[in-house]
């Protein structure tokens, strides 16, 4: 499609889209009365209006039912978190027992490291990417030096090319090769949270497999936001934090993916607890641990049901809609937002440089942009104008438009402000 940097063929584009009524299913902030054009759902997604009815229900659950909730409520509290498996499936890739909710997100990772990560001899090093999330280096480091390793021998970080943005497949798949049989574990983030780079996962997964590592993958910036096949890959295991693009809410519960060949095994290694027992037998109160026969072995506590029911409420519209028509209109709306960007730096004295990948297949909802001689001034005038986006050093801008509810119009809008904080600059 040929587009046009006008407020009438973003319009035009807002009538052809087929989710531009769940714009209306979502609360925006306000800044000086008006709201707000919301691009960091790659941060913090925005509260789902059916989220409050979710955690009112639990609410009036507990005030009538007290303890009973956990059987006798409308979603029994009991085996709340079962309620998302089929769904969660749809939205990156498994089969519904091999998913589960628990936790937060390093949490999760950290547990699945524990089944997952088992030096020996020889191999016992981890292969992550340079400056990942501080999170992640934080976690691997944290887990290497547990098992009696320093830093700088276990951890084999693969690096990007000097003066690029992106990682290359073939540097990534090249050193897994040459670490070969001394490789644990494969364990990168999915979508690269400063550029927005997609991965090829289902490439690195296998090259992982083929020197006898385990694979694992943090899909923190890629549940809900792109195209995810991990049993159909053969993924070992996944974790990813629920309120970027799947809208559940400030800090809440993790999903995880563990690959159906683990489940039911009596001899692997886990850390567990009660909720992870065999739910026919559990409240028999016997001393040895009987896993469940699926993703939910992996289960410890029993399930934070305030905190999950945001993430049910938003879950609910991901089924109704389907991962394939939120990546149409994500395709369309980002290639948009990047045009109106290409058009606002011909107009004025300005360099943006997109470091996120050109290629569909490589990048996602977020395009990360260099503002080359453009302070922070520019990221502070866009907050106060209403465009919510975040700032990494040294000069780069996140932009995300969520496609269940952000509009054409908003890229448009956001071009014309961008142009005027630009010339006041």
């Amino acid at each position: 499609m040929r587009f046009e940097n006008t407020l009438d063929f973003a319009k035009k584009l807002d009538n052809e889209d087929k989710l531009a009524s769940y714009k209306n299913e979502f609360i925006f902030p306000k800044v000086n009365g008006k709201e707000v054009i919301y691009f960091t759902g790659n941060s913090l997604g925005l509260q789902p209006r059916s989220a409050k009815k979710y955690v009112d229900e639990v609410m009036e659950d507990w005030a009538s039912l007290a303890v009973e909730g956990h059987f006798y409520a409308e979603k029994p509290w009991w085996d709340y978190h079962e309620l998302f498996s089929a769904k969660l499936g749809k939205v990156v890739g498994g089969k519904p027992s091999e998913i589960t909710v628990m936790n937060t997100l390093t949490v999760n990772l950290h547990l699945l490291m524990a089944t997952f990560y088992k030096p020996e001899g020889k191999r016992f090093k981890i292969i992550c990417e340079e400056k990942a999330f501080p999170s992640d280096q934080y976690m691997i480091a944290s887990q290497v030096k547990f098992h009696g390793y320093t830093e700088d021998e276990a951890v084999v970080k693969v690096e990007k090319r000097e003066n690029e943005h992106h990682f290359r497949t073939e540097d990534i798949l090249a050193k897994i090769e040459e670490v070969g049989d001394e490789c644990a574990l494969v364990l990168i983030g999915g979508v690269n949270y400063y550029s927005g780079q997609v991965l090829d996962m289902e490439t690195i997964t296998k090259a992982g497999h083929s020197i006898g590592a385990k694979v694992g993958w943090d899909l923190a910036h890629a549940a809900g936001n792109i195209e995810l096949k991990l049993h159909d890959w053969g993924v070992d295991f996944a974790a990813w934090c629920s309120y970027k693009y799947m809208n559940s809410g400030p800090g809440n519960a993790s999903g995880c993916f563990i690959n159906e060949k683990y489940h039911d095994k009596k001899d692997i290694t886990r850390l567990e607890g009660w909720w992870g027992h065999n739910k026919k037998r559990r409240f028999l109160m016997e001393p040895e641990f009987q896993p469940e026969p699926n993703a939910h072995a992996w289960q410890i506590s029993n399930a934070p049901i305030l905190a999950m029911a945001p993430y049910l409420a938003s879950l609910e519209m991901f089924d109704e809609v389907g991962m394939p028509a939120l990546i149409e209109k994500r395709n369309r709306i980002v290639a948009y937002l990047e045009f109106i960007l290409h058009e606002i730096d011909k107009e004025v004295d300005a360099s943006f440089e997109i470091i996120t990948p050109s290629k569909q297949e490589e990048r996602g909802t977020q395009l990360s942009v260099f503002l080359h001689g453009e302070g922070k001034e520019l990221f502070n005038f866009l907050m106060e104008n209403g465009v919510i986006t975040d700032w990494r050093e040294p000069n780069v801008i996140r932009l995300a438009p969520a496609p269940f509810y952000c509009s054409f119009q908003d890229m448009y809008n956001f071009g014309q402000i961008l142009k005027k904080g630009i010339l006041k600059n």
